[in-house]
């Protein structure tokens, strides 16, 4: 420690340690895991029976656009914004989806989405992990 005094080398490991500790209290708020929180909100049935249009969705809309890890959608229930959330699934098939399901009742298997207008056997597969008719 030349041409140091040792008052400057306790100052020094001092400041040394001060900025150690803060770096590590600093890391240790920034990944610190916060609560996942997840809301759910109903609409109201659209008027005469028409498919609600996705574009009515209100910006304030709480929920995410896409499927949440481990999240199955019940293609009997669900209205045009939950369909679009499929993988594959825009504004157009959901809402055949819900235009077939009015015409011929409720979907008895998953298999049954190939009777809709744009959904052939890939598309299927690629939504079998997601959806479910409420009935398997």
């Amino acid at each position: 420690m030349e041409g140091k005094s040792r008052y400057a080398a306790v100052v020094m490991a001092l400041l040394a340690g001060f900025v150690l500790f803060c770096a590590g209290w600093q890391m240790a708020r920034s990944s610190a895991p916060e609560p996942y929180r997840v809301t759910t909100a109903q609409r109201p049935p659209a008027a005469d029976g028409e498919a609600a249009s996705i574009d009515a969705v209100s910006e304030e809309d709480p929920r995410p656009d896409s499927l949440l890890p481990g999240e199955v959608v019940d293609i009997n229930t669900a209205d045009a914004y939950d369909l679009r959330r499929l993988p594959g699934i825009g504004e157009k098939r959901a809402l055949d989806i819900i235009a077939w399901r009015e015409e011929h009742g409720p979907f008895q298997s998953v298999d049954e989405l190939t009777g809709v207008p744009g959904i052939g056997a890939v598309i299927l597969e690629n939504l079998r992990d997601y959806v479910t008719t409420g009935n398997e």
